[in-house]
């Protein structure tokens, strides 16, 4: 049976819920759906798993002229040359002002606002129709029975468009009595006001300093998705090797993608669970599909 946990995502959308812990008693039920059908965080804690909620990501600003409106390269205030600087100053200006108008005209800088760069990814009210889940399938995993399985929730603004899918798997060598908790998050958001660029790779280096008696995290840069990309993964201090927990963050332009692979087997289990570094490649491979689609 697959029991997603519940943990803030990096990008002020709910996060993957956390690695499951073996059973000492009945497991827990799926978490009741937030404002849009999504888990809901539990309460901060400290040292929780994934506690980053990401704050507003501020605009960037545009360049301009120099002190009191100087056009760059203009002769500084007070320097020799009378009359004779005029004519230059002149052309100088109306150049720079061409200049700047071109800028906020590429930019949608006469709105206030730069133009979001959305790199041909498109909304979906449904993700789940996206998210590949042949390569899981295709490692020895299938989707678990149920109407709720898989689950998605979307919401489209003129700021920010949410989308997340959530899917349960089972391994297919697992006995009916296994106890296994297995699943696929994945989250996409398209950033339509602000740039995800500055602070994305700080929300995922930020899992290095997360640390407690059981696990810390290792982050690494991955390369051949979008612009650029990150892996995270929860390293056990007690050499455990019933589960691995991974997160794969990509930013492609202004869309920023996640998914989180959590799987834990009882140590009882017949099946074999997938090492992180098995995890890592499935979530590669998936990501790049899922990607394709959401541009189709």
């Amino acid at each position: 049976m697959s029991i997603p946990g519940e943990t803030p995502n990096p990008y002020g959308q709910p996060q993957p819920p956390q690695p499951p812990q073996p059973p000492q008693q009945s497991p827990p039920q799926s978490p009741s759906p937030g404002p849009y059908g999504q888990p809901q965080p539990h309460q901060a804690q400290p040292l929780q798993h994934n506690p980053y909620a990401q704050p507003t990501m501020p605009s960037v600003p545009l360049g301009g002229y120099g002190p009191m409106g100087t056009p760059p390269g203009a002769p500084p205030t007070g320097s020799g040359g009378g009359r004779k600087g005029w004519p230059w100053a002149l052309g100088g200006a109306v150049v720079a002002s061409a200049v700047w108008a071109g800028v906020l005209f590429a930019t949608g800088g006469f709105d206030g606002e730069a133009k979001a760069d959305l790199a041909g990814y498109r909304y979906t009210n449904n993700l789940c129709t996206a998210t590949d889940a042949q390569t899981i399938e295709d490692a020895g995993y299938q989707q678990e029975d149920g109407s709720a399985n898989p689950q998605h929730s979307s919401s489209e603004d003129p700021a920010l468009d949410s989308m997340t899918c959530n899917i349960d798997f089972e391994p297919n060598d697992a006995d009916s009595d296994d106890y296994s908790s297995v699943w696929l998050y994945t989250t996409a958001s398209l950033h339509k006001k602000t740039d995800p660029a500055p602070e994305f790779e700080a929300q995922y280096r930020a899992y290095e300093e997360q640390k407690t008696s059981s696990y810390s995290y290792k982050v690494s840069p991955v390369n051949g998705l979008g612009d650029e990309a990150y892996v995270v993964t929860q390293v056990s201090k007690s050499g455990s090797d019933t589960g691995a927990y991974v997160i794969l963050g990509v930013r492609d332009g202004w869309m920023t993608y996640q998914s989180t692979w959590s799987e834990y087997l009882s140590s009882s289990s017949s099946a074999t669970a997938k090492t992180p570094e098995e995890a890592t490649a499935m979530l590669k491979k998936s990501a790049k599909a899922t990607l394709e689609k959401m541009k189709e």
